[in-house]
């Protein structure tokens, strides 16, 4: 039988003691009551989740409460958003506060179907700015953030991925420049918008590329330096069961952040995945 991978190992994949691959799921707008408890059932007995992974699923806010009551302990409920503003009156949305006195730990921001259009044809989404101001009121209320970045194709066609990248990083980066202990609740993940619900996905070559350039602009900036290495960088767009072992194998993909396939029992074998590791 395999040995379990040490935390030694892990620094082989550039991952230091205290990382873990973290196992996101973004349900998106889906899901009636029926659809959720069933898919909640089939992870609660989906047997043990492996230590190497945390996981993470992001619901639609009308299902928070039925996900806090009925999810397993071991699996975390995140929301999909959180207002940029504190309780008051701003229609529609739900504040940082509200999602804590839920019990709501984690939150995606930056999603690319929110900065690419959100608010209808025409409209530019939301910007880098506003993604970091929601990022930064969600850690003053004590949550943490999986925090969503990623080129178009075109842009990637024009090998302008990491400049569209870092154009997204930036705000935040400057934001917690006095805040260095805040990068403990962030985990980005590296979304192309090319691959997310295309079917496409990114080679493990493609992921592994951009995963450690984004990694070496974290280094590279005074306020982050070496604990870049404890940043978790998650990939998304179209991972699936059958692709999973290969792409968590390389040494700057920390885990996902999984869309459809988060939905269907295939995403069992994708927080199994890390097992694929253990010699």
């Amino acid at each position: 039988m395999s040995a379990l991978l040490t935390w030694g190992d892990y620094l082989t994949k550039g991952a230091p003691p205290s990382k873990r691959f973290l196992i996101g799921g973004n349900w998106k707008c889906n899901g009636t009551l029926a659809s959720a408890k069933a898919i909640i059932e089939v992870l609660n007995k989906s047997g043990s989740i492996p230590p190497e992974s945390e996981v993470v699923i992001a619901v639609p806010s009308i299902h928070i409460s039925l996900a806090k009551s009925l999810f397993r302990s071991e699996i975390s409920v995140a929301a999909q958003d959180v207002g940029v503003n504190k309780e008051g009156a701003h229609t529609g949305e739900v504040s940082a506060g509200m999602l804590v006195d839920a019990g709501v730990r984690w939150v995606l921001t930056g999603h690319s179907e929110r900065r690419i259009g959100f608010g209808g044809p025409g409209t530019s989404g939301e910007s880098s700015i506003l993604v970091a101001k929601k990022t930064t009121v969600a850690l003053a209320a004590g949550m943490s953030v999986i925090f969503c970045i990623g080129e178009s194709l075109a842009e990637r066609e024009s090998n302008r991925t990491l400049e569209v990248c870092v154009e997204q990083l930036t705000p935040i980066v400057a934001a917690l420049s006095n805040k260095p202990l805040d990068w403990k609740r962030v985990v980005i993940a590296y979304e192309p918008v090319w691959a997310i619900g295309t079917g496409k996905v990114a080679t493990p070559e493609q992921a592994e590329d951009t995963h450690r350039e984004i990694r070496q602009w974290l280094a590279a900036q005074s306020s982050i330096g070496k604990d870049a290495s404890r940043i978790r960088i998650l990939y998304g767009g179209s991972v699936k069961g059958s692709n999973c072992k290969e792409l968590v194998a390389c040494p700057n993909v920390d885990g996902f952040l999984v869309g459809g396939a988060s939905l269907l029992p295939e995403f069992v074998d994708i927080i199994n995945s890390p097992l694929s590791l253990r010699r």
